[in-house]
């Protein structure tokens, strides 16, 4: 097993930090505490823009500049088979940013994520199991686009089909007139193509999940996956039914009316369930969280046996939301390697601790 991990992480009016440098342990939990707002879920997102080029916040890059700056600066050096790789970011209030591997533009975002990876828990992950199924469909994409490029090749195929056919059914205003059928005809082609591949990788990874969520959750919910009756189901669930092709043409008179592209991979869901019900639904709060970490827990395993190497872990002040039995259960199933892991006080659980910082205002101090 390749061990990957970062050496050191310098910030640059990034966020709260005007600036820091830091060295990390190469395994097991580097713990920052401090209060909230001090900038330690910063100091792990500046992890996640190294390993991903985007925020786990969901935030644009002109939020993650320090108020009265222009620019941040972000460099990381990852150690990875004995040889290090040094990842830098800009992200610039105006205008693009850039991302270099060894002083060499990226120019795939592929070849970022050969050089390293992250797991990301944190307590939004909630909304993997309650939320909305978009949140579902960016957890398959994640994992789907850390396997290789050929998964992010067909989805990029199908968004800009699918850009190019709500395009032109805007462009209609209800009605396909003179040659716009047949360009229409085009875009269902390669929608219906790009957007079967989609699907199909998304619905063998679901499957392939199954059996690790179901031991993860057994693991943090202190008993087997099946028994009193709370078996876990993870099934893809797609928006039409037959073949992708046919059901856009059949759809298109809705769809013209609507304007808008009703179906799709974009708009299908991953339908979880604890013991035969939705768990979006009718599974309790400290359930839904036991789900939510088993997800990430099962996608970071498959990570690891696919790539060869295990991704970062990045905890976000995690054992705060759950009870005690929650947090012993998840000291226990966190896997071996790197770990980040914020909190306001230590966790009032047992943890195999390689370093520990106090962070306040921008500043840490070991």
């Amino acid at each position: 097993m390749t061990i990957v991990h970062f050496d050191w992480l310098s910030l640059k009016d990034f966020r709260n930090y005007r600036f820091v440098e830091i060295a990390l342990a190469k395994e097991g939990i580097t713990l920052f505490i401090g209060a909230n707002g001090a900038g330690k879920t910063n100091l792990l997102e500046a992890v996640g823009v190294l390993a991903t080029w985007q925020s786990f916040r969901g935030a644009p890059p002109e939020a993650m500049v320090r108020e009265g700056a222009s620019q941040a600066v972000l460099r990381g050096q990852v150690s990875r088979e004995g040889r290090s790789v040094l990842v830098e970011a800009e992200l610039n209030r105006l205008g693009r940013g850039r991302l270099q591997l060894n002083h060499q533009a990226v120019r795939k975002l592929q070849d970022l994520r050969s050089a390293l990876a992250v797991t990301v828990f944190s307590p939004d992950d909630l909304e993997l199991v309650k939320g909305g199924p978009q949140h579902r469909r960016e957890y398959l994409d994640d994992l789907l686009a850390s396997f290789g490029p050929k998964y992010g090749a067909a989805r990029s195929q199908m968004e800009r089909a699918l850009k190019q056919r709500n395009a032109l059914l805007r462009a209609a205003k209800g009605a396909l007139r003179g040659a716009m059928a047949m360009t229409m005809d085009v875009w269902d082609a390669k929608l219906a193509e790009a957007g079967e591949a989609v699907a199909q990788a998304r619905q063998e990874l679901v499957e392939a999940l199954v059996p690790r969520v179901a031991a993860a959750y057994g693991r943090l919910s202190r008993w087997a996956p099946g028994s009193s009756g709370e078996a876990i189901g993870l099934q893809y669930q797609r928006s039409w039914q037959g073949g992708l092709l046919d059901a856009l043409q059949a759809a298109r008179p809705e769809d013209l009316r609507r304007a808008v592209t009703t179906l799709g991979p974009q708009r299908d869901d991953m339908v979880i369930t604890l013991g035969g019900l939705p768990a979006r639904l009718q599974a309790s709060q400290g359930e839904q969280r036991s789900l939510a970490l088993a997800l990430r827990l099962a996608g970071h395993g498959l990570v690891t046996d696919q790539g060869g190497s295990r991704p970062v872990l990045l905890l976000d002040d995690v054992f705060s939301e759950l009870d005690a039995n929650r947090c012993a259960a998840l000291a226990e199933s966190l896997p071996l390697g790197q770990a980040l892991l914020t909190a306001t006080e230590p966790p009032a659980v047992s943890l195999p601790l390689a370093a520990r910082a106090r962070v306040a205002a921008g500043v840490i101090e070991r």
